[in-house]
């Protein structure tokens, strides 16, 4: 039988930017998205996304009345959407952008590094 060996080969991880947005509201989201999107491609790095996360919804059960009527309830529930862009080789000008882009109230972000 001949001898079978796998190479392993080593993979050089380039850097890149993870940028995770979170909104209420999903059309604020998705334009905040393309405007990150547009920024990284106008300053010459390459952009993977937006990738849209799972929506974590919170749901909330409340009794209608104080005292009786423990049937009557309402549901109300909170959507979170998620999104999350990954800017490959990211230069000076990027982050430099990054830090000066305004984007609208209700978005959330979180900027990480990974090497």
């Amino acid at each position: 039988m001949a001898a079978t060996t796998k190479k392993i080969e080593n993979k050089e991880e380039t850097p890149k930017l993870r940028i995770k947005l979170r909104a209420y509201d999903h059309k604020v989201i998705d334009k905040s998205a393309q405007q990150i999107i547009d920024m990284a491609l106008r300053c010459g790095a390459k952009v993977a996304g937006p990738i849209p996360l799972p929506i974590e919804i919170s749901k909330f059960t409340v009794n209608r009345s104080t005292f009786v009527h423990k049937t009557a309830r309402e549901q109300f529930e909170m959507r979170i959407h998620k999104r999350l862009i990954d800017i490959l080789n990211p230069n000076q000008k990027v982050v430099e952008s990054l830090k000066s882009l305004t984007l609208p109230a209700g978005v959330d972000t979180e900027i990480k590094s990974i090497l």
